[in-house]
C-alpha cells in the first residue's frame, strides 16, 4: 500500500503556494480597480488598461525590455549550449578551468559588483576605442554575460544525462560528428534550450540593477521606469501593467510545456525504436 502524505506537509505546501499566488491575483483583481487610490476599492473599471495604451514612457520602455529580452535569450542559449558541450564532451583542454569559472562566477557574483564593473569596462572601452555607446548595446552585452552561465549549467546538466547511443549509430551509418549530433542529440535538448531561453527572458526582462549601471540616456528598460514611478507611490496603470506581463508569462510557460512533452515523447519513441 503506498504511503500516505501527512496532512501536514499538505498543509505547509498550500502555505507556501497562497504566500506565492495569492498576490499575484490580489495585483490583477486591482488592476481593475476604479478609484486611484491602490489600497481603497472603488469598483470594477478597465480605466487604467485605457491609460496604460496612452502611457507612452510605458510602452517605450516595454518595447524596449522585450527586444533586450528576446535578443538577449538567443544569444545566451547559442553561447551557453556551445559552452556546456566544451565542457561535455571534451574532457581535457586548454582553458577548461578558466571557462568553468567564467560560467559559475556571474551565479555567486552580487548584481552590484557585477553592474560596477561592466559599467567601468564600457567607459574605458568607449574612451579606447570610441564604442560602445551605453544604451541598448551596453544592456544586451551586460545581460548576455550573465544569462550565458544560466544556459550553460541547464544544458551542461541535460546533456550529461543524454543517450550517446543514437549519436554514435548515426556516425556508424555514414554521418558525420556535427550532423549527428544535430540530428540525434539536439532535439533532445529541446526542453533544456526552452526552458533556458525563457529563463534568460525573464532575468533579462526583470533586471533592474545591472541595467541601471549600463544604460544611457533614452534607453529605460521596463524595470527602472516601474521602479522610477512607485518610488512615488504605486500607480494601478502599474498594477494592469504587471497583469498583463503575468499573463504574457503564463502563455510562454504554457507553451514551453508543450514543447517540453512533445520532445520529451519524442525522446521515448526514439529510444524505442533504437531498442528494437
Amino acid at each position: 500500500m503506498p504511503d500516505r502524505i501527512h496532512p501536514s506537509l499538505i498543509s505547509i505546501l498550500g502555505i507556501g503556494i497562497a504566500i506565492l499566488y495569492v498576490p499575484i491575483f490580489v495585483l490583477i483583481a486591482y488592476s481593475f480597480n476604479a478609484s486611484s487610490l491602490v489600497s481603497v476599492w472603488g469598483g470594477f473599471s478597465t480605466h487604467w488598461y485605457t491609460e496604460l495604451v496612452h502611457n507612452d514612457q510605458i510602452l517605450d520602455a516595454a518595447w524596449l525590455s522585450l527586444q533586450i529580452g528576446v535578443v538577449v535569450s538567443t544569444a545566451a542559449v547559442i553561447l551557453g549550449t556551445l559552452a556546456a558541450i566544451s565542457l561535455v564532451r571534451f574532457k581535457v583542454f586548454r582553458g577548461r578551468l578558466l571557462l568553468t569559472g567564467m560560467v559559475n562566477a556571474p551565479l555567486v557574483m552580487p548584481e552590484i559588483i557585477t553592474g560596477i564593473t561592466q559599467l567601468l569596462l564600457f567607459i574605458s572601452m568607449l574612451h579606447v576605442v570610441g564604442w560602445p555607446h551605453r544604451g541598448f548595446t551596453t544592456i544586451v552585452i551586460a545581460h548576455v554575460a550573465f544569462c550565458t552561465a544560466y544556459v550553460t549549467i541547464t544544458v551542461q546538466s541535460r546533456l550529461h544525462s543524454a543517450d550517446r547511443s543514437l549519436e554514435e549509430a548515426a556516425m556508424d551509418l555514414g554521418a558525420g560528428p556535427v550532423r549527428a549530433f544535430l540530428d540525434t542529440t539536439l532535439p533532445g535538448l529541446a526542453p533544456a534550450l526552452a526552458s533556458s531561453w525563457l529563463l534568460s527572458f525573464t532575468l533579462s526582462l526583470d533586471d533592474l540593477v545591472i541595467s541601471s549601471f549600463v544604460s544611457g540616456p533614452g534607453a529605460s528598460t521596463l524595470p527602472m521606469v516601474i521602479f522610477s514611478k512607485v518610488k512615488l507611490g504605486v500607480s494601478p496603470d502599474v498594477n494592469a501593467l504587471a497583469s498583463l506581463i503575468i499573463c504574457l508569462v503564463g502563455l510562454c510557460v504554457l507553451f514551453a510545456g508543450h514543447l517540453m512533452r512533445r520532445a520529451e515523447r519524442q525522446r521515448v519513441i526514439d529510444e524505442q525504436m533504437a531498442e528494437h
